[in-house]
């Protein structure tokens, strides 16, 4: 029995919609959630995340855990009061940026030790130590377990010994979580592209027991029709009535994709990293606001949504605010794709209950890939 009800609705094909039953309100997936690594949706007030309909929210623990420490978050009321955010919040484990970051990590089968990529004071994160970290220190809603993520490309053997920790460590993650009602704990598959090590991943979750499983390794390079191949195989593999979480991922046609293969749940810091350079998602393909053809272009982002940064202000404005290096169009163009990212996960959601998923996805793929100003 999970901590959470997971309630699938309908499906098309492989990809499924439904509903996550949390404590601090349902989410409705498949979902995007934003990535609020330092307890904060970069350029965003909370309000604008909460109106462009995101449900639920990503906190990351390498980061939180260096500054301003776990511990204070604790002090202060945990991370949901710290940041104001009263609805579910998702943190990952700390493992991927222990790998990626920080100056110096050692891995044994203990733990990772690190130096900050802060300030090189030295650390140590456990399986123990994670599960302390996210559930009982800054109180996440849903709860990663510790992992190893290799980079990509790695050989079958070491990506095996990687989700061979991993599963070790994802037993100790779940002994030390322990039976929660208003937490719940995922899983994490590993095994890079190789369909032999996704099956041995998954069979090593399934015997320790999780609330939801994610899917590992990918996003980390390999490309998309790789990612794609892999997804095909490996999302089938995890139970059909818990939630699958894909880590990382990614471009609107990679959430498009990854549903089509079964994937509920998504994260990225893309919509407002790409907002912070100039770069707008709309319908039609990315577009990207400093080119000189919007100057005076004053039609809006898109007049028919219901966030005020895609409806009310025209792309020469928008153009204007990015060459005079003005704050506002970050903020203004942050808060558009996020919002454009859940009226993608609203359109597929509507279109899985209506059995038009496939419909869509050509629609998708027609209008969005063939766009000729995709790499604008």
């Amino acid at each position: 029995m999970s901590a959470f009800p997971f309630e699938i609705s309908a499906s098309d094909g492989q990809a499924r919609t439904g509903v996550l039953k949390t404590p601090r309100g349902d989410i409705p997936t498949p979902i995007f959630m934003p990535v609020g690594t330092a307890a904060t949706v970069k350029a965003l007030t909370l309000d604008m995340v909460r109106q462009s309909h995101a449900k639920i929210i990503l906190g990351n623990t390498y980061h939180l855990m260096l500054r301003p420490s776990a511990e204070r978050v604790k002090r202060l009321g945990g991370l949901h009061k710290f940041m104001g955010w009263d609805g579910p919040i998702l943190t990952d484990s700390g493992g991927f940026q222990v790998m990626s970051l920080s100056q110096i990590s050692k891995v044994t089968e203990e733990a990772v030790t690190f130096q900050s990529h802060i300030d090189g004071s030295k650390h140590v994160l456990s399986p123990e130590r994670s599960m302390e970290i996210q559930a009982d220190l800054l109180g996440s809603d849903i709860v990663m377990q510790l992992d190893e993520c290799v980079s990509w490309p790695a050989d079958e053997a070491r990506a095996q010994k990687a989700l061979q920790l991993s599963a070790r460590w994802g037993l100790r993650s779940k002994q030390a979580f322990g039976q929660r009602d208003t937490q719940a704990l995922f899983g994490i598959q590993q095994g890079s592209t190789f369909e032999r090590l996704r099956r041995e991943s998954t069979d090593r979750l399934l015997e320790i027991g999780f609330d939801g499983y994610a899917i590992g390794g990918l996003a980390v390079g390999e490309g998309h029709e790789a990612m794609c191949d892999t997804l095909e195989y490996c999302a089938p593999l995890l139970p059909w009535d818990r939630p699958r979480y894909l880590m990382g991922v990614g471009k609107p046609i990679d959430l498009v994709e990854g549903v089509a293969r079964g994937v509920d749940m998504f994260d990225c810091v893309l919509p407002t990293r790409s907002g912070r350079h100039g770069q707008v998602w709309t319908w039609e393909g990315p577009i990207n606001i400093k080119n000189a053809r919007f100057a005076e272009d004053d039609t809006p982002l898109d007049a028919t949504s219901d966030c005020p940064a895609s409806r009310d202000y025209s792309k020469a404005y928008l153009h204007h605010l990015f060459k005079a290096e003005e704050i506002l169009g970050q903020v203004l163009l942050s808060w558009h794709n996020i919002a454009f990212f859940q009226a993608l996960m609203i359109r597929m959601r509507a279109a899985i209950a209506a059995g038009e998923f496939q419909a869509f996805r050509k629609w998708f793929h027609e209008t969005h890939l063939k766009a000729p100003h995709l790499n604008g």
